[in-house]
């Protein structure tokens, strides 16, 4: 995992948006992953989908998209600014499709590169099936929703984090205490260091909790007639389950709206899992790149931390972490910083 695109920005001093240099590097762990290799940082095509990504994310979230949501088979027939969210993920689903293209192009049915070719030999395994779920339009919307949802959940976690913690000095000194402790400054991290860093591991779990990034979570469907409580759920009926009303939940997390690592810790110190603290959902339909999203957090913020101390522009009690936008996902602020070298 690169993270040298950061250190150009922090010598010396220099304020700068975070937003789409951890976009490009969050990106790149899930490109490595679909399409077999990462893109350069200056890659024009690559940039402009961070931010066609980036844009879509807080479209989502606008008023006009939840308007949009409720009366979709009406206002579908009408132009105005809930069309540009389907404009952006065309463009998103083309910039796939090229990719696919090319695979299909220089396939191997013996040696996959990447998530592409695996689907592509599945199709050509399954293609006298005509149930067959393994078709291009499936490949194209799956590998989307990977690049999107592995880029856009886990760098936007990482900016509220950022935030939080030039919000709370004393937090981020802690976590630097605690990497100097564990790590040191003589070799890099890696995730079985997590075991032994309850602290950091706190601070990261309840940036997750109050940062509550998807609050309602995606839409699941009942696909059978459900008896739950009482009531019947029909066949076929959208559920939202709220996770901000688990997340936020005062019985589980003491003054759940405001930031408290201590929620995860144990009178000792060490840290304590909580059942409430569901950021990925729960049950069979539980979040696909949870352990992935689990690495990266920790990885992400034990590296950049390890060497560089978070300042803000100005002072720490002015910072506002309130997302920019609260609707499909809590949009994190738009903010400029420094890192200053420990």
């Amino acid at each position: 995992m690169c993270l040298c695109v950061l250190l150009p920005c922090s010598l010396p001093e220099k304020l700068f948006d975070p937003t789409y240099i951890l976009s490009r590097a969050v990106s790149n762990v899930i490109c490595s992953i679909v399409f077999g290799n990462r893109f350069d940082y200056e890659d024009k095509e690559f940039q402009a989908m961070m931010e066609i990504m980036n844009n879509s994310f807080r479209e989502m979230s606008t008023a006009w998209a939840q308007f949009y949501d409720i009366y979709a088979s009406f206002l579908k027939y009408f132009p105005g600014p809930h069309t540009k969210i389907y404009d952006m993920l065309e463009d998103m689903r083309l910039f796939i499709a090229g990719k696919v293209k090319k695979n299909q192009e220089t396939l191997d049915l013996n040696s996959p590169r990447d998530f592409i070719d695996c689907f592509l030999i599945q199709m050509e395994k399954e293609k006298g099936n005509p149930t067959s779920e393994f078709n291009i339009k499936n490949l194209e919307l799956t590998a989307l929703n990977l690049f999107f949802a592995g880029t856009e959940t886990v760098s936007s976690t990482l900016r509220f984090g950022f935030l939080l913690l030039m919000k709370y000095p004393q937090v981020q000194a802690k976590m630097h205490e605690e990497i100097d402790q564990v790590i040191g400054q003589n070799r890099a991290p890696n995730i079985e260091d997590r075991n032994q860093m309850p602290y950091t591991d706190a601070v990261i779990h309840e940036v997750q909790r109050l940062s509550d990034l998807i609050p309602m979570d995606v839409p699941h469907m009942v696909t059978r007639d459900t008896e739950f409580r009482g009531y019947i759920i029909p066949k076929g009926t959208e559920v939202y389950p709220v996770l901000s009303t688990v997340l936020k939940d005062p019985t589980k997390f003491q003054n759940p709206r405001k930031f408290n690592p201590g929620n995860f810790l144990d009178e000792h110190g060490r840290f304590k899992k909580n059942d409430a603290f569901v950021p990925f959902s729960s049950g069979k339909r539980i979040c696909l790149g949870e352990a992935l999203a689990r690495m990266e957090l920790f990885l992400f913020f034990t590296t950049i931390l390890q060497s560089f101390r978070l300042k803000p522009l100005g002072l720490p009690e002015d910072i506002d972490p309130s997302p920019l936008e609260s609707g499909f996902a809590n949009i994190a602020p738009m903010y400029q910083m420094c890192m200053v070298r420990r």
